[in-house]
């Protein structure tokens, strides 16, 4: 796993390197195809219409690996526990030794199935063959699988697949198809440090790849995701050589990891939650529960239940999904975190499932007090109101909102709550104390089409103007967008490679003046320049280079004055021929001393 160290081993153009180079994955800009190129939108929206309602997914982790579980020859091995052949640069006769040692007597696929069931999750995905080239299934196409090379001896995918059947739960195949650190030719592009490895990439596609996709889409009955991973050096070519495989599975979704310019059905943010979702692209956040994919004896580094719920209920309202990860040891458990971690996500859906399951994203741009999903019926709209800061004077106001209300309700107990329209939005009175101190849901229900007013954001009591990565609106005039990212755990402008993208801010001034005007930015570029727009005022601006492009520093960049109360507008434009990509975290206007 990991989709940024792997794409750190590609050849990229400009824009790739210097998406990398903001520490995030590229973004599929250049992408030719998305999901089917001969599919009508209404195909399309029913082949992913169970998808989008599923809204978490258990992703696992298994394999060889597990048997070092992060340590060889008496060292630990920095990184994820799944790259341990590669960041130990481990033989491959060296690492095929492991495999006498993977031996999952302890596995229970019924139990792994029921596990995720009673989390809420609607499907899983796992990975059928990862980077280190070993398959958890019979392969005809190489003996490194699960069947010749362990004592186990057993396909572990079949039990797997009818476990999901029995449950009701659907399955999807995580595969690695351009990198194989085992198999001669599929390492060239994911690091080459063993003579074994040497090889042509194509006959491995042609040998290893092409045969294994078939016999994952053959044998194991329906399947619903094929989870490709990673686009290492995968031409155009290379990936139409696993294409028509797809014909297979008639109703499967796939990712946006094949390569070639095929951006699949959905893209895949990597151990991060978009600020803003990806507008108009259906998406699947993937993350673990500690630091690794796959298992690592010593990584203890768990999230804490509250986050899991909260990262949850962050992506559903965004318009994702949440693929959740667990690494099984080599012996066939899921640690026992990892288990205690879903048993309590389970109980937090058994009560709130419905506000996340069959849900779309929030109408509102920002909630100070948590988070929104919304369902659109025929005749009514219900809004989820999921608050992680519960009001201390018992009022929560929806900022905005305009529609009458139908009823207003605690969804864990339909204990009816009083609602009121105001000039500011629709005040709810609430109990003194939360249900749930980590997300307690209120329904409301509304009357007729969703009427929100835009909220501008206004001056603190000290005149201080804030205007923050999230609020901003992006522009382009031909080429890439700039996106809203987590950056160091905040919400960052990134991905601004293009100089004719520019950002803009609408914000509401009370107290006029002349401000200060302070960035928040990072930049490993040397002279990086643009122009700021205010209330009729231009200033000539210039990043410094900060050294790194995570490395965030408050920098004054110039005064400008704004002479009237009102609504304004900022706009940051890039100085053309003179702009390198910088990320960038708030602008603040800042009364003058």
């Amino acid at each position: 796993m990991s989709f940024s160290p792997c794409l750190r081993r590609m050849s990229l153009g400009l824009l790739g390197a210097i998406a990398l180079s903001l520490g995030l994955a590229a973004p599929a800009a250049s992408a030719e195809v998305v999901g089917r190129p001969n599919e009508t939108p209404e195909q399309r929206d029913a082949r992913m219409k169970w998808w989008r309602e599923a809204r978490f997914g258990l992703f696992i982790h298994w394999g060889v690996y597990a048997v070092p579980a992060g340590t060889y020859n008496g060292q630990q091995i920095g990184g994820i526990g799944e790259w341990i052949m590669n960041r130990g640069k481990i033989p491959v006769a060296e690492y095929k030794a492991f495999a006498r040692q993977f031996n999952p007597v302890r596995y229970d696929p019924d139990a792994w199935v029921r596990l995720a069931k009673e989390a809420g999750m609607k499907y899983i995905v796992i990975t059928s063959k990862h980077h280190d080239g070993f398959a958890l299934f019979d392969s005809k196409a190489t003996d490194w699988d699960v069947v010749d090379a362990t004592p186990y001896g057993k396909d572990v995918l079949a039990p797997l697949a009818e476990a999901c059947r029995k449950h009701g739960l659907r399955l999807g195949f995580y595969y690695s198809q351009a990198q194989d650190w085992n198999h001669p030719g599929g390492a060239a592009a994911g690091g080459h440090w063993d003579p074994a490895q040497d090889g042509d990439m194509d006959a491995y596609l042609r040998n290893i790849a092409v045969p294994q996709v078939r016999e994952i889409l053959s044998n194991y009955g329906k399947l619903s995701v094929l989870w490709w991973d990673t686009p290492t050096d995968m031409t155009k070519e290379r990936a139409e050589m696993l294409l028509p495989l797809l014909d297979l599975q008639p109703g499967i979704i796939t990712n946006n990891r094949l390569g070639g310019g095929y951006a699949g059905d959905l893209s895949t943010p990597e151990q991060r939650i978009p600020a803003t979702g990806t507008p108009g692209r259906d998406w699947e956040t993937c993350m673990t529960m500690n630091g690794t994919w796959g298992y690592k004896s010593y990584d203890h580094n768990w999230k804490p239940t509250e986050t899991l719920i909260r990262n949850l209920v962050d992506i559903a309202s965004k318009g994702g999904n949440y693929l959740l990860n667990v690494g099984p040891t080599a012996l066939g458990e899921i640690p026992p975190p990892s288990v205690e971690r879903l048993q309590e996500i389970g109980k937090w859906m058994k009560v709130n499932g419905d506000s996340i399951y069959a849900t779309t994203a929030s109408p509102f741009s920002r909630l100070a007090w948590g988070r929104c999903t919304k369902k659109v019926g025929d005749e009514r709209t219900t809004l989820y109101l999921h608050v992680f800061e519960w009001p201390a004077d018992g009022k929560l106001l929806v900022p905005g909102l305009r529609n009458n209300v139908r009823r207003a309700r605690l969804l864990a107990n339909d204990e009816r709550l009083d609602a009121t329209n105001t000039p500011e939005g629709v005040v709810i009175d609430v109990p003194a104390k939360p249900l749930d101190p980590i997300d307690t849901v209120i329904v409301l229900r509304v009357r007729g089409e969703l009427d929100i007013e835009k909220v501008l954001p206004t001056q603190a009591d000290d005149g201080t103007m804030a205007l923050p990565a999230p609020l901003a609106e992006t522009h382009s005039e031909g080429g890439s967008s700039p996106q809203v990212e987590d950056i160091g755990g905040k919400a960052s402008i990134g991905y601004w490679t293009n100089d004719r993208a520019w950002l803009s801010w609408q914000f509401k001034i009370a107290r006029p003046g002349t401000f200060d005007v302070l960035a928040e930015i990072a930049t490993t570029a040397s002279a990086s320049k643009f122009e700021i727009a205010v209330a009729g005022e231009k200033l000539a601006a210039q990043a410094p280079n900060t050294g790194d492009y995570r490395k965030f520093e408050t920098v004054m960049l110039g005064r400008v004055r704004i002479a009237n109360a009102g609504d304004c507008e900022l706009t940051i434009k890039p100085v053309r021929g003179q702009w390198s990509p910088i990320n960038l975290r708030s602008i603040v206007l800042k009364p003058a001393q």
